[in-house]
């Protein structure tokens, strides 16, 4: 990632921090609605997995800037997933999700170049998760 573009995903991101509530709420309904086979894969109250993810994503954003220290984690969380059933397959409707989040709660401010940086910050993100969960042993 550029320098610009980490600029752009922390800059927008804090702009949606303080309706995290909401972010989180409008991120897990639209991801049931083009994903609804990962419903299961989720507790019934979702309000724990929604700080959860509100809070993963601050870190991530956060770091964005020192990727070799932010990186072991992100793998650390993508074995995680895999454990909980999540695949390579999972990851786009997530990314879907998440991008059309950020353009609901961002409005006019979610520009072409927002949305490039995000998608860059999701899919070096995601492809370290998925790179990880490969490394995963596989239960007999």
């Amino acid at each position: 990632m550029t320098p610009h573009q980490i600029k752009l995903v922390q800059t927008s991101f804090a702009q949606v921090a303080p309706i995290a509530a909401t972010a989180a709420d409008l991120f897990y309904g639209r991801l049931f609605e083009i994903a609804p086979q990962v419903r299961a894969m989720f507790p019934d109250d979702l309000s724990g997995q929604k700080k959860k993810l509100m809070a993963m994503l601050g870190t991530a954003v956060a770091g964005l800037s020192h990727l070799d220290t932010l990186l072991p984690a992100v793998r650390a969380l993508g074995q995680r997933h895999a454990g909980y059933g999540v695949t390579a397959e999972h990851y786009a409707p997530v990314g879907a999700a998440l991008l059309w989040t950020l353009e609901k709660g961002l409005g006019e401010a979610f520009t072409d170049d927002v949305e490039n940086a995000w998608t860059t910050a999701y899919t070096i993100l995601a492809g370290a998760m998925i790179e990880a969960a490969n490394d995963v042993p596989k239960a007999a």
